[in-house]
């Protein structure tokens, strides 16, 4: 019996070891390997890990099973093997489909678009992905998809449809690169960038990537906070197409219709897309419509050549919220005095019973890119883009006034406006009727000698009872094209080489123009003084224009009268940049340099005689450039660190060139200097992702200028300020991880340190632009004040859930503190002063939920979204102009009384002064959509 049972024993054995069998592969997202992918056998405690190439080995104790693979951001893979005899079974490659739209996948196939690859690229990095746009933004605008993103600051400023910005390590969006398919979108005059411009990108857009510090881009751009860089569709995706609708709060309803082609047998492939979007707008009296178009049509003539062309544009209109309240404005209009009205809005009233606003921003600013790329032989690519903008449009203000008051005259204690309504609205009707000389509460007009009732900029008075008020219009008119050619070149194994050169040309009409005279008879301009350069050309207007967009983006505005000023601004610009990368097992390493030249050049036709040289300027020239580098090494397949630093000098702004808008160049105008360093560490798995950043930027030589203190010996003179600088260092957490099959979580912590370095002096100049004698230089006690408007402290942490298949929820939690007023340097003359005013900080949450109902493969698919944001209506302070502080004198002393401070009186909210002018936030918003795909 014992022999029978060790027979047997040892026979099962056996049989066991050769049933046994192992299983290799390679997991792979089709362009890189996954290191630290989970592969485990379905109903068995066998696991493993990828390494740092993707593969996998596991032991079976089965001759057939399942293979479940995980990774985070990637969809769940099963794929089934079978293994016999102690063979080894290689399935080969893997591939893992990523839960979204994958950065690699959807593309312009071009070399121009620098986009940096993780555990490569050594630069601070964050993608975010086209299905998470198209989800969480809702209503929300662009730039808010990034709040969650780390040292990121999105504010909905005044509030109207496109008027948000955008802060990145403390840096406005003046600082930061906003790139459409490697294609720079900032502005040339002043790099501003205006959302509403590009109302329609979320709906074209691939994948957005920011690259914080100054980047991996090969161009000398201004990356001193970051770079964004949007990627939109291309011609060559999967054949389909989408409707889609949504609606949501305050009349809110976009609509959209899309379809692309794919690639035809024939090499051509297109793509298009329409929406159209309106509201009421959450602020009060911001009202908005906006369409969005795009075109891109593709050749792939052969294997070595592809060409993409695209064309989209965004004509929109909205009133504003321009001006910011005081603070006891919101709280006057608001609930029993203590709870403010935070959707009010001084720049609009009723006119007729319909909506007015004396602020409403018109423009339609498309770009069209034309890209190629041509794979020369294995080791050599050449890739060009040429683009070009056409910008139309202007945003409205008005002048002059009724009986010395404008709706703008601050009320005092005996009087208050008359020409607002108890509400605290425009009173639109009663500027009419005063405007075209009827009647009023507050008395009638009188004509002028020739019996029109004509304004000017004059606002009157008690007595003078001639003048009236006018809607005008500032207009930015221009042309811009471009070009970028890049040649890559693979010198060997682990060298490779990019070079290229890049050329842009901005040419911009300036001027104003009449949108609106209320009921008056005409305008009379007075600052014309081109026929001699000192006498005024007395110029009567009548003709207005409609602040709506055209919808036609070339069309030309020669034709419109001006008034205020008319001149040209030109600004050309060369550069030439090279890159070399170098890769050798774990390390990767790269060197970047670029060189610029720009040109700024005047044209005025208000302020000179045309015989005057200077109605025409020549063209003022400055060279800048940037020098970059960066290492990064793949300890293992889990973790990496990775360094990078450079200088960058960086041209300045064209007002900085020519100052007080004049055309005499500023002698003193330097480049300012940004010189940054990084650090960096990864860590990468399965199921957990983590990235640590420490970073350190200086930024000098910032151009400022104040007006002339004394104005009775220098009138009409200002200042321009020497050593102005920032210090901006602070450390980054960003994580994410996937802790069940259906859970993934997501959390962020930055911590900033932003501040003035140093103390700044000046030089004086008179009305002219030249050089003022006498007086004493001022000193600007900016040392160790906060940079201001930007939370330096913002922490999230949201989590994702798959309740069943197909349905979603997620939620997420932002907070930001340590926001500090918006200052405005020339403010700190004195050196005792307080510094910046800090905000209450502010936590508000998201929500959403989504379901995606597959018909069939034929039939497509209807997916559902409900976005919730600022869930539980939290009151918050995002901006501040001003920085009176709680302590800060309110009413002055008098003889024997003493003087109170805001914080004796009372006038406080949240322990902020009531005289501070400042923007609130959104309270809860919502929006439904619901999109079917086919």
């Amino acid at each position: 019996m014992k022999n029978w049972l060790l027979t047997g024993l040892l026979f099962m054995i056996v049989s066991t070891v050769f049933s046994q069998g192992k299983v290799t592969g390679t997991i792979t997202d089709g362009t890189n390997s996954l290191p630290g992918a989970n592969v485990s056998i379905k109903g068995s405690s066998a696991a493993a890990t990828t390494d740092f190439d993707g593969k996998f080995t596991l032991e079976s104790q089965s001759g057939t099973g399942e293979l479940v693979i995980t990774y985070l951001g990637y969809n769940t893979q099963t794929v089934k093997f079978s293994v016999s005899g102690g063979a080894t079974t290689d399935l080969g490659m893997i591939l893992l489909e990523s839960n979204s739209n994958q950065l690699e996948e959807i593309v312009v196939k071009s070399g121009v678009i620098d986009i940096a690859k993780d555990r490569k690229t050594p630069v601070a990095v964050s993608t975010i992905k086209a299905a998470e746009i198209r989800e969480k933004l809702g209503s929300q605008e662009f730039p808010e998809i990034l709040k969650s993103t780390p040292s990121v600051y999105a504010s909905k400023a005044g509030g109207g449809f496109g008027d948000s910005r955008i802060a990145i390590r403390g840096f406005d969006q003046k600082n930061i690169a906003v790139m459409i398919n490697g294609v720079p979108v900032n502005d040339m005059e002043n790099s501003s960038v205006y959302w509403s411009n590009w109302a329609g990108l979320s709906d074209v857009t691939s994948a957005m990537q920011v690259q914080r510090g100054l980047g991996a881009s090969k161009l000398a751009i201004s990356s001193v906070g970051g770079t964004i860089n949007v990627v939109t569709k291309t011609s060559d995706m999967k054949e389909g197409g989408s409707v889609s609708s949504s609606f949501g709060n305050d009349s809110y309803l976009k609509t959209q219709a899309s379809y692309n082609t794919g690639v035809m047998k024939n090499g051509l492939s297109a793509s298009v897309l329409f929406s159209r979007t309106a509201g009421d707008g959450y602020v009060d009296g911001t009202k908005f419509e906006g369409y969005n178009y795009f075109m891109a049509f593709g050749y792939k003539i052969n294997d070595k050549h592809n060409i993409q062309f695209t064309f989209t544009g965004a004509p929109q209109w909205h009133n504003q919220r321009s001006t910011s309240p005081y603070l006891t404005d919101f709280l006057k209009f608001g609930s029993n005095g203590s709870t403010p009205n935070i959707k009010y809005n001084s720049d609009w009233g009723l006119r007729n019973g319909e909506e007015a606003s004396l602020k409403t921003n018109y423009y339609h600013k498309p770009v069209m890119s034309f890209n190629y790329d041509y794979d020369i032989n294995e080791t050599t690519k050449f890739s060009a883009v040429v683009y070009g903008s056409w910008g139309r449009g202007g945003g409205t203000s008005s002048n002059g006034g009724i009986k010395g008051q404008n709706p703008y005259t601050v009320p005092t204690a005996t009087r208050a406006n008359d020409l607002r309504t108890a509400d605290g609205l425009i009173n639109f009707d009663l500027i009419q009727a005063w405007n075209s000389g009827q009647a009023t509460a507050i008395g009638t007009r009188t004509p002028n000698a020739s019996g029109a009732y004509q304004n000017s900029t004059a606002t009157g008075s008690a007595t003078a009872l001639g003048t009236g008020i006018t809607q005008y219009a500032s207009v930015n008119s221009h042309n811009w094209y471009g070009t970028v050619l890049d040649l890559n070149k693979k010198l060997s194994d682990n060298f490779e080489l990019n070079f290229g050169i890049e050329g842009r040309t901005y040419n911009a009409v300036h001027y104003q123009n009449l949108t609106d005279l209320f009921g008056a008879t005409n305008y009379l301009d007075v600052t014309n003084k081109s026929g001699d350069g000192v006498t005024p050309i007395q110029t009567v207007l009548s003709t207005t224009y409609a602040a709506k967009p055209s919808g036609n983006p070339f069309v030309s505005t020669d034709y419109q009268e001006r008034l205020g000023y008319s001149y040209d601004s030109k600004v050309n610009y060369y550069g030439a940049f090279t890159q070399l990368e170098y890769t050798v097992g774990d390390l990767s390493a790269f060197l970047q340099g670029a060189v610029s030249q720009q040109g700024y050049k005047r044209q005025d036709h208000f302020n000179y005689a045309t015989t005057n040289p200077l109605s025409n300027t020549d063209f003022k020239y400055l060279t800048g450039g940037d020098v970059k580098a960066g290492l990064n090494y793949n300890i293992n397949e889990h973790h990496n660190v990775f360094v990078n630093g450079g200088f960058y000098s960086k041209q300045p702004f064209f007002t900085a060139v020519y100052t007080n808008n004049l055309s005499v160049v500023n002698d003193n105008v330097t480049n300012e200097k940004v010189k940054a360093i990084e650090l960096g560490y990864g860590f990468r798995s399965g199921i957990f992702n983590a990235n640590l950043n420490a970073y350190y930027t200086t930024w000098d030589d910032r151009f400022t200028t104040g007006t002339e203190a004394n104005q009775a010996e220098n009138p009409g003179g200002f200042y321009t300020f020497s050593g102005v600088n920032e210090m901006h260092k602070g450390l980054e957490l960003d994580v994410t991880a996937k802790v069940l099959t259906k859970l993934k979580l997501n959390g962020m912590i930055s911590v900033g340190d932003w501040k003035y370095n140093g103390n700044a002096t000046s030089n004086r100049f008179d009305a002219s632009n030249n050089p003022f004698p006498g007086g004493t230089a001022q000193t600007l006690y900016l040392d160790g004040v906060k940079v201001g408007n930007n939370a330096q402290t913002t922490m999230a942490l949201g989590a994702a859930y798959e309740i069943l298949n197909g349905l979603n929820v997620d939620a997420n939690l932002n907070y930001s503190e340590k926001l500090f007023g918006n200052i405005s340097p020339t403010s700190f003359a004195s050196a005792t002063n307080k510094g910046a005013m800090e905000l209450p900080g502010f936590a508000t949450t998201d929500a959403g939920v989504s379901y995606k109902w597959n018909l069939g493969q034929k039939l497509g698919a209807l997916n559902f979204r409900l976005n919730v944001n600022n869930v539980f209506d939290k009151i918050f302070m995002n901006e501040s102009f001003t920085n009176i502080f709680a302590d800060d004198i309110k009413t002055a002393a008098t003889g024997t009384t003493p003087a109170v401070t805001y914080a004796q009186a009372g006038a406080l909210y949240n322990g902020v002064a009531t005289a501070n002018r400042v923007y609130f936030g959104y309270g809860r918003t919502w929006n439904f959509s619901l999109r079917y795909d086919f």
